[in-house]
Protein backbone atom coordinates (compact mmCIF):
# COMPACT_ATOMS: atom_id res chain seq x y z
CA UNK A 1 0.00 0.00 0.00
CA UNK A 2 2.82 2.60 0.69
CA UNK A 3 4.65 1.50 -2.48
CA UNK A 4 1.58 2.16 -4.59
CA UNK A 5 0.77 5.19 -2.57
CA UNK A 6 4.22 7.03 -3.11
CA UNK A 7 3.74 10.23 -5.08
CA UNK A 8 -0.26 9.82 -5.23
CA UNK A 9 -1.31 12.02 -2.04
CA UNK A 10 -5.15 11.37 -3.02
CA UNK A 11 -4.84 8.88 -5.72
CA UNK A 12 -4.17 4.98 -4.70
CA UNK A 13 -4.50 5.88 -0.93
CA UNK A 14 -7.59 7.57 -1.75
CA UNK A 15 -8.74 4.14 -3.68
CA UNK A 16 -7.27 2.16 -0.90
CA UNK A 17 -9.37 3.85 1.68
CA UNK A 18 -12.48 3.91 0.14
CA UNK A 19 -12.00 0.07 -0.85
CA UNK A 20 -11.66 -0.69 2.74
CA UNK A 21 -14.51 1.56 3.62
CA UNK A 22 -17.01 -0.34 1.12
CA UNK A 23 -15.90 -3.66 2.74
CA UNK A 24 -16.40 -2.74 6.29
CA UNK A 25 -20.11 -1.04 5.34
CA UNK A 26 -21.10 -4.11 3.87
CA UNK A 27 -21.21 -6.26 7.08
CA UNK A 28 -24.45 -6.75 8.54
CA UNK A 29 -22.89 -4.99 11.85
CA UNK A 30 -22.28 -1.71 10.38
CA UNK A 31 -24.42 0.98 9.46
CA UNK A 32 -23.51 2.25 6.29
CA UNK A 33 -25.85 5.16 6.86
CA UNK A 34 -24.23 6.49 10.14
CA UNK A 35 -20.22 6.71 9.52
CA UNK A 36 -17.38 9.32 9.90
CA UNK A 37 -13.93 10.12 8.45
CA UNK A 38 -11.54 11.09 10.70
CA UNK A 39 -7.42 11.72 10.65
CA UNK A 40 -4.29 13.32 11.78
CA UNK A 41 -1.24 14.82 9.73
CA UNK A 42 -1.45 13.12 6.47
CA UNK A 43 -4.28 11.23 7.80
CA UNK A 44 -5.80 15.05 7.84
CA UNK A 45 -5.08 15.97 4.39
CA UNK A 46 -6.85 12.55 3.64
CA UNK A 47 -9.42 13.69 5.81
CA UNK A 48 -9.74 16.96 3.58
CA UNK A 49 -9.55 14.91 0.16
CA UNK A 50 -11.95 12.55 1.22
CA UNK A 51 -14.64 15.50 2.41
CA UNK A 52 -14.19 16.88 -1.60
CA UNK A 53 -14.41 13.54 -2.96
CA UNK A 54 -17.15 11.81 -1.36
CA UNK A 55 -20.32 13.72 -1.34
CA UNK A 56 -22.58 12.94 2.04
CA UNK A 57 -20.85 9.57 2.25
CA UNK A 58 -20.04 9.81 5.73
CA UNK A 59 -21.86 11.78 8.32
CA UNK A 60 -19.18 14.36 9.41
CA UNK A 61 -15.56 14.30 8.86
CA UNK A 62 -12.84 15.53 11.63
CA UNK A 63 -9.32 16.61 10.10
CA UNK A 64 -6.33 17.39 12.45
CA UNK A 65 -3.37 19.34 11.79
CA UNK A 66 -4.20 18.96 8.13
CA UNK A 67 -2.66 20.11 4.93
CA UNK A 68 -4.99 22.28 2.84
CA UNK A 69 -3.27 23.86 0.20
CA UNK A 70 -0.59 22.00 -1.57
CA UNK A 71 0.28 25.38 -3.39
CA UNK A 72 0.82 27.31 -0.30
CA UNK A 73 2.04 24.37 2.31
CA UNK A 74 5.43 24.39 0.47
CA UNK A 75 6.35 27.96 1.34
CA UNK A 76 5.50 27.59 5.32
CA UNK A 77 6.67 23.91 6.50
CA UNK A 78 9.82 22.88 8.64
CA UNK A 79 9.64 20.13 5.67
CA UNK A 80 12.47 21.29 3.40
CA UNK A 81 12.16 18.58 1.14
CA UNK A 82 8.14 18.79 0.80
CA UNK A 83 8.27 21.90 -2.17
CA UNK A 84 10.14 20.66 -4.82
CA UNK A 85 10.56 16.75 -5.54
CA UNK A 86 6.44 16.54 -4.89
CA UNK A 87 5.63 19.88 -7.01
CA UNK A 88 3.52 17.95 -9.73
CA UNK A 89 1.45 16.00 -7.21
CA UNK A 90 0.80 18.61 -5.40
CA UNK A 91 -1.32 20.73 -7.88
CA UNK A 92 -2.42 17.47 -9.11
CA UNK A 93 -4.13 16.71 -5.35
CA UNK A 94 -4.99 19.82 -4.09
CA UNK A 95 -8.11 19.40 -1.46
CA UNK A 96 -8.57 23.32 -1.65
CA UNK A 97 -9.50 22.78 -5.54
CA UNK A 98 -12.59 20.26 -4.58
CA UNK A 99 -14.36 22.35 -1.67
CA UNK A 100 -17.46 23.21 -3.07
CA UNK A 101 -17.99 19.71 -3.15
CA UNK A 102 -17.78 19.42 0.49
CA UNK A 103 -21.12 18.33 1.44
CA UNK A 104 -20.28 16.72 5.26
CA UNK A 105 -20.32 18.84 7.66
CA UNK A 106 -16.11 19.13 9.04
CA UNK A 107 -14.64 19.35 12.77
CA UNK A 108 -11.19 21.41 11.83
CA UNK A 109 -8.53 21.04 15.07
CA UNK A 110 -5.16 22.69 14.61
CA UNK A 111 -2.50 23.90 17.05
CA UNK A 112 -0.88 27.35 16.75
CA UNK A 113 2.69 26.03 17.21
CA UNK A 114 2.50 23.29 14.68
CA UNK A 115 5.55 24.06 12.41
CA UNK A 116 4.92 20.20 10.51
CA UNK A 117 1.53 21.67 8.53
CA UNK A 118 1.79 25.57 9.92
CA UNK A 119 -1.45 27.13 11.30
CA UNK A 120 -2.13 28.96 7.80
CA UNK A 121 -3.33 25.24 6.24
CA UNK A 122 -5.89 25.18 9.28
CA UNK A 123 -7.18 28.75 9.00
CA UNK A 124 -7.43 28.65 5.28
CA UNK A 125 -9.24 25.50 5.55
CA UNK A 126 -11.85 26.94 8.08
CA UNK A 127 -12.39 30.54 5.82
CA UNK A 128 -12.93 28.25 2.70
CA UNK A 129 -15.35 26.13 4.11
CA UNK A 130 -17.19 28.88 5.71
CA UNK A 131 -17.06 30.47 1.82
CA UNK A 132 -17.36 27.83 -0.72
CA UNK A 133 -18.20 24.70 0.86
CA UNK A 134 -21.75 23.36 -0.10
CA UNK A 135 -22.25 22.18 3.53
CA UNK A 136 -26.28 22.91 4.38
CA UNK A 137 -26.76 25.48 7.26
CA UNK A 138 -28.43 24.75 10.33
CA UNK A 139 -31.89 25.53 10.34
CA UNK A 140 -30.92 29.02 12.01
CA UNK A 141 -28.45 29.64 9.01
CA UNK A 142 -25.63 28.40 10.80
CA UNK A 143 -22.83 26.57 9.69
CA UNK A 144 -22.32 22.87 10.80
CA UNK A 145 -18.67 23.13 10.34
CA UNK A 146 -16.72 23.55 13.91
CA UNK A 147 -12.98 24.69 14.63
CA UNK A 148 -11.05 23.87 17.55
CA UNK A 149 -7.97 25.88 17.97
CA UNK A 150 -5.13 25.23 20.48
CA UNK A 151 -2.73 28.70 20.58
CA UNK A 152 -0.07 26.39 23.15
CA UNK A 153 0.31 23.38 21.04
CA UNK A 154 2.40 21.81 17.68
CA UNK A 155 1.25 18.95 15.55
CA UNK A 156 -0.28 17.05 18.39
CA UNK A 157 -2.31 18.40 21.11
CA UNK A 158 -0.67 16.80 24.14
CA UNK A 159 -0.94 19.56 26.74
CA UNK A 160 -2.55 19.05 30.27
CA UNK A 161 -6.26 19.36 30.10
CA UNK A 162 -6.15 20.23 26.35
CA UNK A 163 -5.88 16.54 25.03
CA UNK A 164 -9.33 16.23 27.04
CA UNK A 165 -10.76 19.09 25.56
CA UNK A 166 -9.83 17.43 21.98
CA UNK A 167 -11.42 13.98 22.77
CA UNK A 168 -14.90 15.50 24.48
CA UNK A 169 -14.96 17.41 21.37
CA UNK A 170 -14.15 14.81 18.87
CA UNK A 171 -16.55 12.28 20.45
CA UNK A 172 -19.18 15.21 20.85
CA UNK A 173 -18.87 16.28 17.15
CA UNK A 174 -19.17 12.43 16.08
CA UNK A 175 -22.27 12.13 18.62
CA UNK A 176 -23.95 15.22 17.24
CA UNK A 177 -23.89 14.31 13.37
CA UNK A 178 -23.14 10.45 13.48
CA UNK A 179 -25.70 9.27 16.65
CA UNK A 180 -28.04 12.67 16.38
CA UNK A 181 -27.75 13.42 19.49
CA UNK A 182 -26.91 16.77 21.76
CA UNK A 183 -23.85 17.57 22.29
CA UNK A 184 -22.69 20.08 25.66
CA UNK A 185 -19.69 22.34 25.11
CA UNK A 186 -16.86 21.34 27.62
CA UNK A 187 -16.92 24.16 30.53
CA UNK A 188 -13.72 25.00 29.72
CA UNK A 189 -14.34 25.95 26.09
CA UNK A 190 -17.26 28.07 27.20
Amino acid sequence: MIDRGQHELGGAPFTDIMALTDRAVSRDDVDAERTAFAGGSYGGYMANWVAGHTGDRFRCIVTHASLWDTATMGHTTDNAGWERPMREQNARYNPKDSVGDIVAPMLVIHGDRDYRVPIAQGHALWYDLHEFSSTPRDADGRTQHRYLYFPDEGHWIQGRGNAQVWYETFLGFLDTHVRGEDWERPATLG
